[in-house]
């Protein structure tokens, strides 16, 4: 399904840039991933018997080793080192204070080492760039599944009538906070080349979460009208429910604009039903609140329409009337269709050391209109030799005896 390779830009926003990144699972690596994919040189230090994420699921089927790991760990280079060892921490503080424009940035969301705290980090280097990812802003530990509950939104999701919660799959606070992350380092980044300060960003993922709903009202909605109830698959505010086609396919559609409504309206040939049913309810359906709160009757008039098309005809018939709608498929089947057009999909494959080929993605971000390929992620460890002898210019020989005694993991 792969596109023809597309050489790494040499003009990448971040080339030069070199990121130390101390950090596990998935708000800490997604950002430093999307630095990475923007040109930085991104350094992930982890302990030498491993980092606590390196086998967690999915793994493959035919090797046992992490796709999750892997995938997010894309064009990073990795150093294993002793953490509990005064010479292994030594290390990694010189890494991360290291001299030069392009360095002294820090992404991590370690708990209990104060030797990589700002302060201790800031005394060897005053210029230095911190990103701290938590849990909770006072140190508590949290991850998206926990914090999604705790603000109240697996109540809001699933079937009309259901008390109990549904969880969302998707680690969506945890990608966000990857993403603020990155917001936050790149405008620290631009205060110090202006001013020469350094920055100490927190970051929690329970802070971005309740921000994010905030954002949207559904803080204020929650204290004005009380909590929201369950619509099920309609969508909140506007008229968008899924359907069912002659064939046993679902379809989703989408009419949050006049022009789209109209659309709709017109290809399941509905107009003076809906008319009739705008004199006879006091409603005007061009407006988005009086569709959602006709949304069981909209739905149920359209619904024929729908179950006596098969769902290439209903594809065919609402691509030409220009609605807003998609068709429910399986990841598999989603991956099977993207392969059809590899040349303008994000979606590509790469070949993984230590797995084989795998599909992966580009970078989401156009360079210049032109995808930039991933690049596969590491072997746990394989670039600490290059890593100390290129950034800290240590001789073999020194590199030699930190293998010897233990310091460090990886190619020798």
């Amino acid at each position: 399904m792969s596109a023809p390779a597309t050489p790494l830009p040499q003009d990448r926003p971040l080339d030069g840039l070199r990121v130390l990144e101390c950090s596990s699972f998935v708000a800490g690596p997604s950002g430093c991933l999307t630095l990475g994919l923007l040109g930085a040189d991104v350094v992930k230090v982890d302990p030498i018997d491993g980092p606590a994420d390196i086998n967690r699921w999915p793994v493959s089927g035919r090797t046992g080793r992490s796709l999750f790991w892997s995938s997010l760990n894309r064009g990073k280079r990795s150093v294993a080192v002793d953490l509990r060892s005064p010479e292994g921490r030594e290390l990694v503080v010189a890494l991360a204070t290291h001299p030069g424009p392009d360095g002294g940035l820090v992404v991590d969301n370690n708990v209990g080492r104060p030797w990589l705290t700002y302060e201790a980090l800031a005394a060897r280097r005053p210029d230095l760039i911190q990103v701290h990812i938590q849990g909770y802003n006072d140190g508590r530990p949290a991850v998206d599944y926990t914090v999604n509950a705790e603000i109240g939104v697996p109540g809001m999701t699933g079937p009309v009538g259901s008390a109990e919660p549904v969880n969302h799959v998707v680690p969506a606070w945890d990608l966000l906070t990857g993403m603020t992350a990155v917001t936050g380092l790149l405008a620290a980044l631009r205060r110090r080349d202006r001013s020469g300060e350094g920055s100490y960003l927190a970051l929690a993922l329970a802070d971005v979460a309740l921000a994010g709903v905030a954002s949207m009202g559904w803080l204020a909605e929650a204290i004005e009208q009380g909590d929201r109830p369950r619509h099920g698959n309609h969508l909140y505010g506007s008229f968008g429910v899924d359907f069912a086609t002659s064939d046993q396919h679902r379809v989703m559609v989408v009419a949050l604009t006049v022009r789209q409504w109209r659309n709709l309206v017109q290809v399941t040939g509905t107009d003076r039903v809906f008319k009739a049913l705008e004199e006879a309810a006091e409603v005007d359906l061009s407006l988005e609140t009086d569709r959602f709160r006709m949304r069981e009757t909209i739905a149920a008039v359209m619904r024929p329409w729908f179950a006596a098309r098969t769902v290439d005809e209903v594809t065919h018939e609402l691509d030409d009337a220009h609605v807003l709608w998609s068709r429910y498929r399986t990841m598999s089947e989603s991956v099977r269709e993207l392969a059809k057009d590899p040349v303008t999909s994000v979606v590509t494959e790469i070949d993984q050391p230590g797995i084989g080929t795998i599909t992966s993605a580009r970078s989401p971000i156009r360079l210049g209109g032109n995808w930039t390929d991933p690049r596969p992620a590491p072997r746990f460890g394989q670039d600490t030799d290059q890593v100390l002898a290129d950034v800290l210019g240590l001789a073999d020989h020194e590199i030699a005896g930190l293998h010897d005694r233990g310091v460090v993991a990886g190619a020798a």
